[in-house]
């Protein structure tokens, strides 16, 4: 069978996220694989790098599906953006080796997180960024995300569940830049566990507005306890920028 990888990019403001949910299509997975199905005539499954929660945007998600279809790439890509809704885009598709797989072949998965920290909030902007209008200390946020570089149990910043699964990662990166009044948060690592991002970085608009320090984030941190990490961020300002291979 060919293994055709895609890149796709997406505005996930009315979607339920990447993952297809029973028979909930919604979601970028279903809407691919309806299409896909209609295409080909089989049974295909669309797998992807990662999941993306309701409302969270992609610029350059990777996926992959197995199929028999001699068509050709471009007639396969041509056929995906005729039929997908103008919100969706997919803008590379090549031929891998079999053994190709979007999630598992990942080696670190680069996400931003955008903030409109204006008095008033862009309206242009809206779909895509949170809006802080108190002015944040992105020197203490710098400080704090530095103590959360490396790997450890990230169980304080999850809303994860199951016991069963390791909430352990590695965070390679976490930049925070600031132009004019919008702050980009930059993370790098090898996975995120459910919502840890989103809760990350409410934390760090905690310190942001001098409520807590960089230490209290340390201390978070090593007490595993989600109650005491800051609160989850809207979806909206979160974004999958990069996957590497």
């Amino acid at each position: 069978m060919r293994n055709i990888k895609m890149y796709l990019q997406f505005d996930g403001s009315r979607y339920a996220g990447w993952q297809r949910l029973g028979d909930d299509d919604n979601t970028i997975q279903g809407k691919l694989e309806t299409l896909l199905r209609k295409m080909t005539s089989e049974e295909v499954n669309v797998i992807g790098c990662s999941r993306t929660d309701k409302g969270v945007h992609a610029k350059a998600l990777v996926c992959n599906f197995f199929t028999n279809s001699d068509m050709t790439i471009d007639a396969i890509e041509s056929y995906i953006n005729h039929y997908l809704p103008d919100d969706i885009v997919v803008y590379n598709l090549l031929e891998e080796d079999e053994r190709f797989h979007s999630r598992y072949n990942a080696k670190s998965k680069l996400y931003r997180y955008t903030i409109d920290n204006n008095k008033y909030q862009d309206v242009f902007t809206r779909k895509f960024t949170s809006h802080v209008p108190k002015k944040l200390n992105i020197d203490l946020m710098q400080k704090a995300a530095n103590e959360l570089v490396g790997t450890f149990d990230f169980a304080a910043f999850t809303t994860m569940k199951s016991k069963k699964k390791s909430s352990i990662r590695t965070i390679m990166n976490i930049n925070i830049l600031k132009e004019s009044n919008y702050i980009y948060i930059d993370f790098e690592g090898d996975g995120f566990l459910h919502n840890m991002i989103r809760i990350i970085t409410g934390t760090l608009v905690r310190v942001g507005k001098e409520e807590i320090s960089p230490k209290d984030v340390k201390s978070i941190l090593e007490a595993g306890d989600r109650s005491i990490a800051g609160p989850m961020i809207e979806a909206k300002g979160l974004c999958l920028i990069e996957v590497r291979y």
